[in-house]
């Protein structure tokens, strides 16, 4: 079995399928964990005002069992499969024929892509196994608050330390680089949003988009965090511009800096190293 998953092709197919099915666990995820969020928080406002707590149905990233949202029409596992399933109902309900969105399979998708490539990219080997795990953090993130614009500790903070864990040994750069990355990945973010609440009396970004950034220096060390920073704040001032010029977007519309934060943290985890000499390079 080794042997065969040396072969860089049938790892990153593997790889792949993995994804596919991890990107379906992802969809629960990013449907399910801001709604436990929102619960924890109402739970916690009720006991400070002592309150007596209400129980309701129990709600976790495994139970109640997905459900159709139109229905409540229960969905069985040949209806869970990911990407196919959703081809075959043709992105329908099976039982009440409502439209089923279309994140669930581009979500299965971008999974299942990325984590094939990871695979081919890395080899099989521990830097592989990171890669996933980082690639499907960055993911549910990134869904996560473009739907909510929350980044949440349940993934940022333990994001954090698997990176430095991972690089005891040294796997995508020395321990006191991805120490430094994450203090100063946390830091920078940081600063700069007190620079701008001090000069406009507004918040500018949320704390869940220092820890993101700290994560990203734990993972790759503090030497991609300007190729990150510079990747991420240049996206994203295209996307707002564009959205405030085509589609009516509020200038005081928040819009999510996480999506543009993982984007470029998976280009620096890919390609950064390349990246960053070519950048230095021109300088």
């Amino acid at each position: 079995m080794e042997a065969l998953l040396q072969d860089p092709l049938v790892f990153a197919g593997l790889a792949a399928l993995l994804g596919l099915f991890v990107g379906s666990f992802l969809n629960v995820v990013i449907h399910r964990l801001p709604k436990m969020m929102e619960r924890d928080w109402h739970a916690q406002a009720a006991e400070l005002r002592g309150e007596a707590a209400t129980e309701g149905e129990r709600f976790n990233l495994a139970t109640p069992r997905s459900r159709c949202p139109h229905c409540g029409h229960q969905i069985s596992a040949l209806e869970n499969i990911p990407v196919v399933s959703y081809v075959l109902l043709r992105g329908r309900c099976r039982h009440c024929g409502a439209g089923i969105s279309k994140r669930y399979p581009i979500v299965e998708a971008c999974t299942a892509l990325l984590s094939g490539y990871a695979a081919w990219h890395f080899g099989f080997g521990l830097a592989a196994l990171g890669a996933l795990l980082f690639v499907w953090a960055m993911v549910a993130l990134t869904f996560i608050d473009l739907d909510t614009q929350l980044l949440p500790d349940d993934i940022t903070l333990p994001l954090l330390w698997l990176g430095l864990a991972f690089n005891l040994a040294g796997t995508y750069t020395e321990l006191a680089d991805a120490v430094v990355g994450a203090m100063a990945g946390y830091l920078v973010l940081w600063s700069v949003f007190w620079l701008f609440k001090l000069a406009t009396g507004k918040e500018g970004m949320g704390y869940g988009d220092f820890k993101l950034l700290g994560a990203i220096g734990a993972w790759l060390g503090w030497q991609v965090l300007p190729l990150t920073i510079l990747l991420s704040s240049l996206v994203g001032a295209a996307v707002g511009i564009v959205l405030i010029l085509f589609a009516r977007h509020g200038r005081n519309v928040p819009i999510p800096f996480g999506p543009y934060l993982a984007a470029a943290g998976l280009i620096a985890l890919f390609w950064g190293e390349r990246l960053t000499s070519h950048y230095l390079g021109l300088l």
